[in-house]
């Protein structure tokens, strides 16, 4: 009987086991606390071909921007009205009125980042004499006005990789041209539409 009772003993042991595995693994998961920051595609496309206005240099490529969720936090002013009582001293009783209160509370909603990438692939196809070098130069619009530039160039027979990042940007621009190892000179495409924000 003993080692009847010890086999029983046994397997409810093992039972419980078995049933609380599960039942562990599924608390793990609800219990998990959602990221504050979640990422999504947001916009994917090519980009181009553009050349310079002799055609002797050539650039093209893709861009992609993420759409990346986070809490900002911030201080908001709020109006409560309270219930103010003061008591008499001499009449013994108390009176009450209501007053309005302004108050400050640190309160967070959801806003978002766009984080994009661009790569580009620029082509020289005049690779000797003066101004023997290919230039693309970018120019983004953040989403505040602000503009900044980046630039790029090869002087090779061989297609040239490039790639930059960046956030908010509301519009990115290409012109393409020639010109010296020390930047363009001439030959501009003018700007050219690489990205539109919606």
């Amino acid at each position: 009987m003993r080692f009847v009772s010890r086999i029983l003993i046994g397997v409810a042991a093992t039972t419980v086991v078995a049933i609380g595995a599960p039942a562990a693994a599924t608390a793990t998961t609800v219990t998990t606390a959602t990221p504050a920051t979640t990422s999504s595609s947001f916009y994917d496309a090519s980009w181009g071909p553009y050349f310079s206005s002799d055609h002797k240099a050539k650039a093209e490529g893709h861009v992609s921007v993420d759409k990346k969720r986070f809490k900002f936090w911030h201080w908001k002013t709020f109006f409560v009205k309270t219930k103010v009582c003061t008591f008499d001293k001499k009449t013994h009783k108390k009176h009450c009125e209501f007053v309005v209160k302004k108050i400050k509370k640190r309160v967070w909603e959801w806003r978002f980042s766009y984080f994009f990438t661009v790569d580009s692939t620029l082509t020289n196809y005049k690779w000797w004499g003066h101004n023997k070098c290919a230039w693309e130069t970018f120019k983004v619009v953040g989403s505040d006005g602000h503009a900044s530039f980046k630039s790029f160039s090869t002087c090779g027979r061989h297609p040239a990789e490039f790639s930059f990042s960046g956030k908010d940007a509301a519009h990115i621009f290409v012109d393409v041209s020639r010109g010296n190892r020390h930047g363009p000179t001439g030959f501009h495409s003018g700007w050219q539409d690489v990205y539109h924000a919606a």
